[in-house]
């Protein structure tokens, strides 16, 4: 299938679509001021020594890396960030019955904040807004821990064990969670449109989500600024910016034709 950017295909694919999933990555959450990781201004392009706090192994071997990890957690941008209106398009397509599954590699929560059903939403990658212990499993919400940065610890153990604890994010060396996983699996086989969204696509298995729609008879549509893998499988590839497209196929797929 070729590559077109034709609203034409797209009013023909768009309200005929009765189960979308939706994969989003960082692209949908830039015009909400949190930077995507691997761009030019991505926080790893800018900081390469970033990376090692996102390594399992290197946060629990070092201390300073621990310590280096609690202050970005803290400073990080998603605690003054607003949903988008890209956002807010996914929220529409859910309440009018069309989202078979919301699938997004994002940890910050923005999703459910914007008004996505906390049932519909899988975040294969985990989320920031809570933290976990290594030890012992005890999931707390981020700010309590947070506070604790604030008043002066630099490595908070877990109250319950004394455990290591971190963001309840998957870190390269964790494996992703299984449930999770296997339900953002039968979305992509389930449904027949999967809308990829602010994703590059590299990082599997999500890109492999993709693959796995397409070849169970699904419709792809790819909205990304870069070129994907992906992108000679798709039906239509938007380089457009996301916080205009994705509101105007909202649009079509509901009939409004914006």
């Amino acid at each position: 299938m070729g590559m077109v950017d034709a609203p034409l295909t797209l009013a023909e694919l768009l309200p005929n679509a009765a189960a979308i999933t939706v994969l989003t990555g960082a692209g949908i959450s830039t015009d909400s001021g949190i930077p995507d990781f691997r761009g030019p201004q991505g926080v790893w392009t800018k900081d390469p020594a970033a990376e090692a706090m996102s390594t399992i192994g290197a946060y629990l071997a070092d201390p300073e890396v621990r310590r280096r990890a609690w202050r970005s957690r803290r400073d990080n941008p998603v605690w003054g960030a607003e949903p988008n209106a890209a956002h807010a398009a996914l929220v529409e397509l859910e309440r009018a019955g069309r989202l078979r599954a919301l699938i997004t590699q994002n940890i910050d929560g923005l999703h459910q904040r914007a008004g996505s059903g906390a049932g519909t939403v899988l975040e294969i990658h985990g989320t920031l807004r809570d933290a976990v212990c290594l030890s012992c499993g005890l999931r707390t919400p981020m700010p309590e821990i947070l506070r604790r940065i604030d008043a002066g610890e630099d490595d908070p153990p877990c109250a319950e064990c004394g455990g290591i604890q971190k963001s309840a994010t998957i870190s390269f060396g964790q494996p992703l969670d299984r449930d999770v996983l296997d339900a953002a699996v039968t979305a992509a086989r389930s449904c027949d449109l999967f809308l990829a969204v602010g994703t590059s696509l590299t990082v599997q298995p999500a890109a492999g989500l993709c693959l796995e729609a397409v070849e169970h008879g699904a419709r792809l549509v790819i909205i990304n600024a870069e070129e994907t893998p992906y992108d000679g499988l798709a039906d239509a590839v938007l380089r457009r910016p996301i916080g205009e497209t994705l509101p105007r196929l909202a649009g079509i797929a509901l009939g409004g034709g914006r």
